[in-house]
């Protein structure tokens, strides 16, 4: 009997471990965790003052560095800071009227004043929106086999460089980009703002529809937690975190928000007034050709009917069994295969596998001729169809019920375990989220839930996230040097104290990324020089303590477009649909790549080329574009042969070379001093040195003589545009191959 009751208390006593376990799965140190603490405002510490701490940033830094025994370096020249920060805001180089105005400016704001301008101009949302792209793994095209182009996704590139430009408050970006057509469907903007989570790369051929929902539903989870929360939450999708206080079924409750979503690639655009009368118009326009059209249906359907059929007849029976439902037959789980079906079923769909102009083309005979005498009187009534509204990529629910969302064994899309609620990280709120349904759009609301949940300003992941993201893209590292990655193997922050500081000056500051970029840029810290100390090197060779400005390689778009201004070709149009530059020779797509005709238009902004998954143009992708296919939070910086062969010999290379030296010529003229200087201030924002001078002087006699040597062996010289009749040819050879080398410096593509 007494073993009896040992065994019975010991059984009680595992119960009430294993429960206490299954309540608190986390241990103390989980829960004590940096990132998962809500952000505290510490207060600047005292520093021995030198004079060097101009704004809370400085003092966090200098106490570090003082606590090592580093001094910092000193200022930046004026030139060089210039230069840094209009590379920094806008991915452009200082022009000439530019330099001598802030040389001229000698007051104690007068880079302030710089640092308004810059934030002030079009160009910033150009330069920054880029690094936001990054994050949303945008394209313009589907990836895999085909990698078949999406035409309006270039809306949503529009949206994030007119954000930035219009400092829209951080929190309001979130809750469009995850729930616009939730909270504002009113507003075009906020609906094109929901591709965000559209920029997943899909498989149009695969038929298994289960499968492929399950991998875009994977997609939005890990690069929604990756940009939004700065955690490998991808990592928790088979099992529990093996690092992070990241629990399986978190990953599938924060997948359980997207459950009722699917892509919108065709939504028209407009307020709700030109909608209505474009509807209204549509309407009459049908019903007046509604018998021409039924006569060259009935032409083109045996055709149709067959594509569509054998497209069907690959479809797992599932789907073959959903699709022959009627609508209100569906599960929630149906509709969503019928969505993803639709996409290529569905005449409206640009898609669509069973276009009518490709069939009526394949019509012969008397057909065909009937066809194009209905689709002459089908013209006759074009004065009835309303003008073509704008169209846009986005996301949106199919209405207000969910499919059910499952914890998957293994992530194996078919393997379901227990059904979850839509829900954030266990550690932070184990709660299932409060989520209202919208009945004026019909839809879950569960987005909207999300949305609240991410831009609260008690999250204590965002605003950290976001301002790490902000520093890393100004000093090349951020103060987390893994900005998606905040968990245990990512790299602890630096200044932990300076993170929280700058978090809560965030949120204080309504959110705004303009303000955060002032703040960090009126710092002594931003604006130190990037001289080397031989004691700091010793101590922080990395410097990672912020002891100097770290030189950084830009990257390939900030070269093109530094080098299309420079030569005086780059053509300032803003949005609209992407431009696509000439190839190199012999340079094949799958997907296409129909070169832009004008040359003006091609040399606009390295953010308006067309972004195509599987082929990125070949300059960026040397200088290490990330692949489009996942969310990149910092991109590789790599050196290779590559690089150094595309700014050398490429065929626009040559071409901005020969431009640049046409500018430099305009301006100067025959007097090679004045070329010399007019070059180095256009290309570096400065006038070379007296040993640079000497070495420049060399470089003239030297190459004279070897042009000289090719001129008279018949070889044609590259020359600038329209050379002046008193110009010899190699001296307008000798100057464009000078403005070559040039942008081939190193100080040409990296900031100091």
């Amino acid at each position: 009997m007494r073993g009896l009751i040992l065994t019975t208390v010991a059984f009680l006593a595992l119960v009430a471990v294993t429960a206490t376990k299954a309540e608190t799965p986390f241990s103390p140190q989980q829960k004590s965790y940096w990132a998962f603490q809500k952000v505290q405002r510490r207060e600047p510490p005292s520093v021995r003052e030198n004079g060097w701490s101009t704004n809370p940033i400085d003092a966090f830094i200098l106490a570090n560095l003082e606590a090592k025994n580093i001094p910092p370096a000193p200022s930046a020249d004026k030139l060089t800071l210039l230069r840094r920060a209009t590379l920094d805001l806008t991915g452009l180089p200082p022009t000439p009227e530019e330099i001598e105005s802030f040389l001229n400016d000698s007051s104690p704001k007068a880079f302030e004043k710089v640092v308004d301008r810059l934030l002030a101009s079009p160009r910033y949302g150009e330069r920054w929106a880029r690094h936001w792209l990054d994050l949303a793994r945008y394209a313009e095209s589907e990836g895999f086999k085909a990698d078949e182009t999406r035409p309006n996704a270039w809306r949503y590139r529009d949206y994030v460089i007119k954000a930035f430009n219009e400092d829209k408050p951080y929190d309001r970006f979130i809750r469009e980009q995850i729930a616009g057509d939730e909270l504002w469907p009113e507003n075009p903007e906020a609906r094109i703002a929901t591709a965000f989570n559209r920029h997943y790369p899909d498989e149009s051929n695969a038929r298994n529809l289960m499968q492929r929902r399950q991998e875009i539903l994977n997609d939005i989870t890990d690069t929604v937690g990756a940009v939004f929360t700065g955690l490998t939450i991808g990592c928790a999708r088979c099992h529990d975190h093996k690092f992070d206080a990241i629990l399986q079924k978190d990953y599938y409750r924060l997948q359980a928000f997207f459950a009722n979503t699917t892509a919108s690639d065709d939504m028209l655009l407009g307020p709700p007034d030109v909608l209505n009368k474009y509807e209204k118009q549509m309407a009459v326009w049908e019903e007046k050709t509604k018998d021409i059209r039924a006569e060259m249906e009935a032409l083109v359907e045996p055709s149709r009917k067959a594509t569509i059929k054998d497209y069907v007849d690959k479809y797992p029976e599932e789907i073959q069994v959903a699709l022959k439902k009627a609508p209100g037959e569906r599960t929630p789980f149906e509709c969503q295969m019928v969505a993803k079906a639709e996409l290529y079923l569905s005449p409206k769909s640009h898609q669509y596998i069973a276009k009518t102009e490709d069939i009526a083309g394949r019509l012969k005979g008397d057909k065909k001729k009937k066809w194009d005498e209905l689709a002459a009187e089908l013209r006759n009534f074009n004065s009835l169809k309303p003008a073509a509204l704008p169209k846009g990529t986005g996301m949106h629910d199919l209405g207000m019920e969910a499919p059910p969302t499952f914890v998957l064994r293994r992530g194996v899309y078919d393997a379901q375990d227990q059904r979850v609620e839509p829900g954030f990280l266990s550690i932070i709120d184990p709660a299932p989220a409060k989520i209202a349904a919208n009945d004026k759009t019909e839809t879950t609301g569960r987005r909207t839930a999300l949305a609240n949940i991410l831009a609260d300003p008690d999250n204590p992941l965002t605003a950290r996230v976001m301002v790490n993201r902000i520093w890393n893209y100004h000093f090349g590292r951020g103060i987390v040097g893994t900005p998606s990655d905040f968990g245990i193997k990512g790299e602890p922050p630096t200044h932990p104290e300076l993170l929280d500081w700058l978090a809560s000056e965030f949120v204080a500051n309504s959110w705004s990324i303009k303000k955060m970029h002032r703040l960090i840029m009126l710092s002594r810290t931003y604006q130190q020089s990037s001289a080397a100390n031989e004691l700091a090197l010793k101590a922080d060779p990395d410097d990672k303590l912020l002891w100097r400005f770290p030189r950084h390689r830009l990257e390939g778009e900030v070269i093109r477009d530094s080098a299309l201004a420079v030569s005086g070709l780059l053509n300032p149009k803003m949005g609209g649909p992407s431009i696509f530059p000439e190839l190199p020779p012999g340079m094949s797509v799958r997907g296409g790549w129909p070169v832009t005709k004008d040359q003006t238009e091609q040399n606009r902004r390295s953010i308006y080329v067309f972004v195509r998954r599987n082929t990125r143009f070949p300059m960026f992708e040397a200088f290490d574009m990330p692949d489009t296919h996942e969310s990149c939070s910092r991109r590789n910086v790599t050196t290779s042969p590559i690089q150094a062969l595309t700014l050398l010999n490429s065929k626009p290379s040559l071409e901005w070379a020969e431009s640049f030296a046409g500018r430099v010529l305009q301006k100067t003229g025959s007097n090679q001093k004045a070329q010399v200087d007019t070059a180095f201030e256009l290309a570096y924002a400065r006038v070379p040195t007296d040993a640079e001078r000497k070495l420049i002087d060399d470089f003239f006699q030297r190459h004279r003589a070897i042009l000289e040597e090719r001129s008279a062996a018949g070889e044609k010289l590259a020359l600038p545009p329209k050379v002046p009749e008193t110009l010899a040819p190699i001296d307008g050879a000798l100057l464009v191959d000078f403005c070559h080398m040039l942008m081939n410096a190193n100080e040409f593509v990296y900031a100091n």
